[in-house]
């Protein structure tokens, strides 16, 4: 219950605050009697979709430290700590960002992170897992592909489109829910038990839709991080990261950072569509066969 815990408690107390306020101001008020204002239902659903995500995004470096109790390097103890610094601080110099802060954080599992609210405010953290199980030139690519997340402005994008499908899940479901209880229940006002049955349903299978949307996008810049990775650190140690990972254990990290992580969960039929993530095997076909690096 951790990996999701800090994401649905930030957006459900995002929601439950923006309702009072909107109620209170009137901009809540989308139903009337002779039907809906649409443009008051649209200006209401583009604040709650776009509110939980942009707080989230904000708050994601916060709530990944909690999440994961990730320890960030101020003051390097070892040598390895030290060698993780100073290869951030080139990589990330290297790709024209601000240097982001570098954590450890105590899992088995094989796994790294990146998160924040800007190209010059982030955070990168790789797991003590990873550390054991990978070579120092295959932990530099791993780390040059969570860099490039952060240069490539990826929190930034997919929060957008988190944001943005959220908007007409939530201007749908309600249109779904009035129609349901006006035409089905024969409920003159549009928002009577039909209303709210039907907006609650219908949220959840949009939902599940947005959500293959999020994915498809993700999937698509773990591919450009993979290739800046390359481009940072080398194309051979990345590939070679990439087939550490499929011989290790990979990583449940919390939600709001799933997409951002080094290695993604196996899924197949139709779960595919939910994965932030390529087939390791598809990303280390996709490098072999590129020449740009």
């Amino acid at each position: 219950m951790g990996r999701i815990f800090y994401f649905l408690l930030t957006n459900l107390a995002v929601i439950f605050v923006l309702n009072i306020v909107m109620q209170i101001f009137g901009i809540g008020s989308y139903l009337e009697g002779s039907g809906i204002n649409y443009q008051g239902l649209l200006v209401f659903s583009f604040i709650v979709g776009m509110a939980g995500s942009i707080i989230s995004l904000f708050l994601s470096k916060w709530m990944a430290k909690r999440s994961t109790r990730a320890k960030v390097i101020e003051q390097p103890s070892n040598e390895t700590e030290q060698w993780l610094l100073e290869t951030v601080k080139c990589q990330a110099e290297g790709a024209g960002i601000g240097v982001p802060e570098v954590a450890i954080y105590d899992s088995p599992d094989v796994n790294a992170f990146a998160t924040g609210a800007s190209r010059n405010n982030a955070l990168v953290a790789v797991s003590s897992g990873l550390l054991r199980s990978m070579s120092r030139d295959e932990a530099e690519a791993v780390l040059g592909h969570e860099v490039s997340h952060v240069a490539n402005g990826d929190m930034i994008t997919l929060t957008l489109v988190q944001g943005i499908v959220n908007t007409f899940v939530v201007f749908f479901s309600r249109v779904v829910g009035y129609f349901i209880d006006r035409v089905i229940f024969k409920n003159a006002n549009g928002h009577g038990i039909g209303f709210w049955v039907g907006m609650i349903v219908s949220q959840m299978v949009f939902g599940a839709l947005a959500s293959m949307v999020v994915a498809y996008f993700s999937r698509i810049r773990e591919f450009r991080a993979d290739s800046g990775g390359a481009h940072l650190a080398g194309k051979q140690k990345m590939i070679d990261a990439l087939e550490r990972l499929k011989s290790g254990h990979a990583a449940q990290l919390p939600d709001q950072l799933a997409a951002f992580g080094i290695s993604g969960a196996k899924q197949a039929g139709w779960k595919r569509l939910l994965m932030s993530h390529p087939p390791l095997d598809e990303r280390i076909a996709v490098l072999k066969s590129s020449t740009q690096m």
